[in-house]
């Protein structure tokens, strides 16, 4: 396995445990500090979380079947895009920084990173 495939597995572990932590504060801890409208906000950015996530551990199965360069171009965008539009809505929930245009701009990047695996897909030789 090469070490940058090594590094997204490791990512993508990240980011499910992130995923699963946060998920079961909101459903457990968290309604009993803020509102219901926050625990929303939350349980938003872990349900995009955990679809990407997953998205990501396709990619890399596919990946190590068939090592394409545009996969790590799927996984770079949908990384960044978890990190900035989940963790952006974490942020807002959890400690009430409101980070603007972040949120919007994570959302561009998720969409693009699904964009990206359907030209990868298309350039493929198989």
């Amino acid at each position: 396995m090469q070490r940058t495939d090594k590094l997204w597995w490791c990512v993508v572990a990240l980011s499910g445990a992130v995923m699963v932590m946060l998920g079961a504060y909101a459903a457990h801890g968290l309604a009993a500090r803020t509102s219901a409208a926050m625990v929303d906000i939350v349980e938003t950015g872990v349900r995009y979380q955990a679809w990407h996530t997953l998205a990501m551990l396709a990619v890399l199965a596919w990946r190590s079947h068939r090592p394409l360069p545009g996969q790590q171009v799927v996984l770079a965008l949908w990384a960044l895009g978890v990190l900035t539009f989940a963790g952006s809505l974490y942020l807002m929930a959890l400690v009430g920084l409101s980070v603007g245009i972040v949120t919007p701009i994570g959302g561009l990047l998720l969409m693009a990173g699904w964009l990206a695996l359907g030209v990868t897909a298309l350039l493929s030789r198989t």
